[in-house]
């Protein structure tokens, strides 16, 4: 690791002067994600500077009013989890965060890091002092050498600048099935168009020296319901194969309103819009929740070793619509 300065922000106005004073420089809430891309040199320039946000009062608060939850950007993952009033209005983002990671990387992550985290392919974040920089797109190289190598499991819905690692976040598809917002020092940013793999190895559509502040998350209203499962290999600990979260509401027994998202399938969190616009206005049955699943990977076009994705996602956009039918 090479060595960089460590800074004490006392506000967010603060971080986001101090980070516009270097060329290079990254904030740290929980660090999870961070220490492992200082430790591997993952960027192209080392950072001159670290900025600490847990010194920053305020932004760890949990709160619910007439217009549904506030999260600060320093809530921890297992907070989140743990939350009565996450767990009984918002049970799908509770139990995203409850599958990540393991405990005690839930004791230190948190929700806004898990949003903004790198994503894992092995390729991008193959480390310098094993050989040197290997070419990579995200890092400025030619191309991906996922497409032609070991893309196990990289997107099933083709390349973005291409590009083919996929969002590696838990939380990111709960709050987007749950249409939340992102706030920042300088402005509000609707969740579906807060992800942009377009941008290479930022992958949000974050400003250098814009700071994410919170989360809110709208109240679901009468009829509400939210659900989330995840298929990974050793479970919550690894990174999803799979991942999705449906929200939606229920009038008189038919579907108001719904979005379904999944996650580790593409670049960004994928929203499946067919599915949604199929289940509007039916019931919820074992026979449209299957419909759906097909529908949300109609337009899935896998590579050869990880086509066993797609029946998977299939599997999992059902079962999860099927969570939320059978919430109280």
């Amino acid at each position: 690791m090479n060595r960089f300065k460590h800074l004490k922000a006392a506000s967010v106005d603060e971080a986001s002067a101090t980070l516009q004073q270097y060329d290079s420089a990254h904030v740290i809430g929980g660090g999870s994600d961070l220490m492992g891309c200082l430790k591997d040199n993952l960027w192209m320039e080392s950072p001159e500077a670290i900025i600490d946000l847990k010194t920053i009062p305020g932004l760890d608060d949990i709160r619910q009013d007439e217009n549904g939850l506030h999260l600060g950007a320093l809530v921890t993952l297992t907070r989140i989890a743990e939350s009565d009033v996450v767990r009984n209005t918002w049970p799908g983002l509770a139990e995203a965060a409850r599958k990540t990671g393991s405990p005690l990387l839930r004791n230190i992550g948190t929700i806004a890091g898990n949003i903004c985290q790198q994503n894992r392919c092995w390729y991008y974040r193959y480390p310098d002092k094993l050989g040197g920089r290997i070419d990579c797109v995200r890092k400025g190289g030619q191309r991906c050498l996922a497409v032609p190598g070991d893309h196990r499991y990289h997107s099933i819905f083709g390349a973005v600048k291409k590009c083919i690692a996929v969002n590696p976040s838990d939380t990111a598809p709960a709050l987007v099935a749950l249409n939340a917002q992102v706030e920042t020092n300088t402005r509000t940013i609707p969740i579906d168009a807060f992800f942009s793999a377009e941008r290479g190895a930022v992958s949000t559509v974050l400003e250098h020296d814009e700071i994410v502040t919170g989360i809110s998350v709208p109240h679901p209203g009468k009829g509400g319901r939210s659900a989330f499962r995840k298929i990974a290999i050793r479970q919550s600990i690894d990174f999803a194969l799979v991942n999705c979260a449906a929200g939606l509401t229920l009038d008189d027994g038919k579907i108001a309103t719904v979005r379904i998202c999944l996650n580790g399938v593409h670049n960004n969190p994928y929203r499946c819009i067919e599915a949604e616009e199929y289940l509007a206005g039916q019931s919820l049955t074992p026979e449209s929740a299957a419909q759906a699943g097909e529908l949300a990977l109609a337009k899935a076009k896998p590579l050869l070793f990880n086509a066993y994705k797609v029946p998977m996602a299939k599997a999992i956009v059902a079962d999860t619509l099927m969570d939320c039918l059978e919430q109280a």
